[in-house]
This record gives C-alpha cells, sequence and structure tokens, in this order.
C-alpha cells in the first residue's frame, strides 16, 4: 500500500518538500506530487488530490511547516505574523474537517518568545512529522478498540474511504477490519461507490485489493437491499467533523446508510480520532459544508 503522505528530506527544514499522493489519479495511475510550499498543499487539499480529515490534517501541518522554513524573519513576533497568512490559506481549505484547525493549533503552541526562529522552526518540522507517526499509532488504536465488534465471519459495510487513503496510514474505518484480520478473523467488506466522485469504488476497493482483503464493490443505492436479506453485520465509516452533541458530518450518502441500518437492526459506527471531534460546535448544522 502506498504512502498517502510524506515528508522528504528527514527532519531537515532546507529544501524539504511534501510528497502527496494524487487520490484524483488513482487507481489507474500512482503519481506523488512535489510540494515546495504552502500554496501547493492548498491546491492539493482544495482540489481533492488528499482527502480525508486524518490526511489532511496531516497534509496542513507539513504546509505549514514549509511556509515556517521559507520565513527570513529572524524576530518571533515577525515570524509569526508571517505565517499566518499561510495558516489561514490552510484552514480555509477545508472547512469541513476540523483536523486543519487542529493541526494548526498545534502548530501555533510551539512558537514561544525567548526561542531563536530556526529552532522554532525545527520543532514545526518535527511536529509535522511527529502528526504523521502519531495518526498511525492511533488508527491501529482504533482498530484494536474496533476490532471487538467483529466477529468471525463478519461482513462490513463502509461507505466513502477512510482507508489508509485518508489517514496517515492503516486508516479509521478499515482500523478495525484490519486489525480483526490480523487476529485471525475472517472478514469481508462491501464498499458503497460513493457518488458522484467514487471515493468507494476508486479508492477504498483499490486499497484493499492491494492487502489483500476480500472487497466487494456495490452501487450506493443496493447497500439497503443486502441489509435486508441479512448480507451485512454492521457499517463502519469515519467522519470529518463530530461534534458536542455527537452529531457526524461524513460524505454524503452516510444518512442514508445510518437510516437504512437503523431499519434493519444492523449496528453502525463511526471511527474517528480525538482530532475529528469538535467540542466547539453545538450540532451538526452549524457545522460549514
Amino acid at each position: 500500500m502506498e504512502d498517502t503522505i510524506k515528508w522528504q528530506n528527514g527532519s531537515k527544514a532546507e529544501g524539504a518538500k511534501v510528497l502527496i499522493l494524487d487520490q484524483r489519479l488513482l487507481p489507474h495511475d500512482v503519481r506523488y506530487i512535489e510540494c515546495a510550499d504552502y500554496g501547493q498543499v492548498v491546491d492539493c487539499i482544495k482540489t481533492l488530490a488528499i482527502r480525508g480529515a486524518p490526511a489532511i490534517g496531516i497534509a496542513a501541518a507539513m504546509g505549514m511547516a514549509l511556509a515556517a522554513n521559507a520565513i527570513s524573519a529572524s524576530d518571533v513576533n515577525e515570524f509569526t505574523a508571517e505565517l499566518q497568512p499561510a495558516i489561514e490559506a490552510l484552514l480555509k481549505s477545508r472547512p469541513t474537517a476540523v483536523n486543519i484547525k487542529w493541526a494548526a493549533e498545534r502548530i501555533m503552541r510551539l512558537i514561544e518568545d525567548g526561542q531563536p526562529v530556526s529552532a522554532i522552526k525545527d520543532k514545526i518540522v518535527h511536529e509535522g512529522i511527529e502528526i504523521l507517526n502519531e495518526d498511525i499509532e492511533i488508527n491501529k488504536a482504533i482498530g484494536q478498540v474496533g476490532a471487538q465488534f467483529i466477529k468471525d465471519g463478519a461482513t462490513v459495510l463502509t461507505h466513502c474511504n477512510a482507508g489508509a487513503l485518508a489517514t496517515g496510514g492503516y486508516g479509521t474505518a478499515t482500523a478495525p477490519i484490519r486489525m480483526a484480520i490480523a487476529q485471525g478473523k475472517r472478514v469481508s467488506v462491501i464498499a458503497d461507490e460513493t457518488r458522484p466522485i467514487l471515493q468507494g469504488a476508486r479508492l477504498t476497493a483499490w486499497e484493499l485489493m492491494q492487502d489483500n482483503i476480500d472487497v466487494t464493490l456495490i452501487p450506493d443505492n443496493a447497500a439497503g437491499e443486502l441489509m435486508r436479506r441479512g448480507m451485512i453485520d454492521l457499517c463502519i465509516v469515519g467522519t470529518d467533523r463530530t461534534v458536542r452533541n455527537g452529531d457526524v458530518a461524513n460524505k454524503i450518502g452516510t444518512y442514508s446508510v445510518a437510516v437504512l441500518a437503523k431499519e434493519n437492526n444492523i449496528p453502525f459506527y463511526v471511527a474517528a480520532p480525538l482530532s475529528s471531534i469538535d467540542f466547539d460546535i453545538e450540532k451538526g448544522d452549524d457545522i460549514p459544508i
């Protein structure tokens, strides 16, 4: 399975680039975009070259690191002022996903008076790499928790792509599936195609096939009939933002799957890292789309 995003040049700042797997070209063409400045990262997020809330949080953090590296100011206040436009541009690139805001807050906490700007830059670069590594471990932890709900021989329905491609690696919704298989359980997956841009068909089905996980692709409107026939045991999806009252914003069509699951008495789970939970918003109607 290809990496979703990589920081090129180790932990060094000078000459660094962010490599982003262009998901618009999958499954037919595997190609990376080299981003040498934050503007290119913004474009990748806006055009869906990279997507998935955890993945764009990582991309935003690394974009901020690129922006920080390009600033020549030696005064901390001047450095902070020059970094702000990059942060604002990244925040506006995908307002629905709260992970960008979360990443920005982590980066801003690293800027302290009294420290040389060079040290702050190194910290920001390290933080971007750390956010990537943390995300993979968080996803594996989600897998450990979620695998207990998947019985041997179960069939899991998922909508959109909340797999390795939507994260730093391993996935959120796919993490319990991967972990259950690692535990020796037999698990099959049914992936909704997820219109209008087919993240399930182009991405989820492709990445699971890359890892030899049994996956069947279905049209979105076939999910209810398969549930009625008893061919689906549980549903697991991801989230772009989950708010204080528990409302979930995910790809269009997720609501239909949830209603159908309830009608057919099928468990429906949302797999989410803390970075996708927004305690500042009370209810789903207030989430910016």
